[in-house]
């Protein structure tokens, strides 16, 4: 059986009126901050592949600030956040914040630049997203993905032995990022999951239980357990244990030079509409 029969496609879907929600508050935004959103995605469950029907919408995007906003004396705030309304949470960096992360580099950021569901995306976006390709995913992201996967994995089994779908997947994925990264030279992990498994070389034995338990947290609240999977506990415990035993390389610190260009030329051009 191929993989395609075994894993069907995931096409992420964003219903009309929640765009509409989520393009309103990102105008508001812009007006409120004097701010240009550069690009606004979809993070989380939903851009990965596996949302809950009463997962949230997380909202992630990188904006500019005008000129004089970056020579003041005094640093200003870096982050921009809406409280979270209903389903809604949107959050955004500045693209100095944006940029010295990246050169790390930051694997949250690099997925927001892959990722499948794209609300807003202006040419800049383009340039960090050409930039993030040149850049290894290396030994900060081994390290992010082992921690978050470890953290995730020791609360996703209750005390009765029934595992969290939610804490599962949370787990999953970054051992499969591990898993993409140690097959693909170092390469960056895709941000859906079907598509990361796809690239994981996944025997059908373990695929099908995959695929299950998709098919069951589709279907269940954020907070539904069920019984123990254990092809899928191996795969997780096996991949973190790699993970743990090989140090990957430190990034090319040449990077930062690049960034520093990009950020001034991003940066300049917001005078042209002052």
């Amino acid at each position: 059986m191929s993989f395609d029969e075994i894993m069907p496609d995931y096409v992420p879907a964003i219903a009309p009126e929640v765009r509409d929600e989520v393009m309103a508050s990102l105008r508001q935004i812009e007006q409120d901050h004097d701010v240009d959103i550069l690009f606004a995605v979809e993070s989380g469950s939903r851009a990965w592949g596996f949302p809950s029907p009463d997962s949230d919408y997380d909202v992630r995007f990188v904006y500019r600030h005008r000129l004089d906003w970056y020579l003041s004396l005094k640093p200003g705030r870096d982050v921009i956040e809406l409280p979270i309304s209903d389903d809604l949470d949107v959050n955004g960096w500045d693209v100095r914040k944006a940029l010295n992360l990246l050169t790390k580099p930051n694997p949250t950021f690099l997925e927001w630049l892959v990722s499948p569901v794209r609300y807003l995306w202006r040419p800049e976006a383009d340039e960090l997203a050409a930039f993030a390709r040149q850049i290894e995913a290396g030994l900060s992201c081994q390290q992010h993905y082992l921690n978050l996967g470890r953290n995730s994995w020791k609360r996703a089994v209750n005390d009765d032995g029934s595992t969290r779908y939610k804490r599962l997947f949370y787990a999953l994925r970054p051992a499969m990022a591990l898993r993409w990264m140690r097959l693909h030279e170092n390469g960056q992990p895709p941000m859906n999951f079907q598509v990361l498994c796809q690239g994981c070389d996944l025997s059908a034995s373990v695929l099908e239980p995959i695929r299950e338990l998709l098919h069951l947290k589709s279907r269940s609240r954020e907070q539904q357990s069920g019984p123990a999977i254990p092809a899928v506990n191996d795969l997780i415990e096996a991949e973190f244990a790699r993970a743990e035993a090989t140090t990957l390389p430190k990034p090319d610190t040449g990077v930062h030079e690049q960034a520093e260009a990009l950020f001034r030329q991003m940066v300049k051009r917001s005078l042209r509409k002052e």
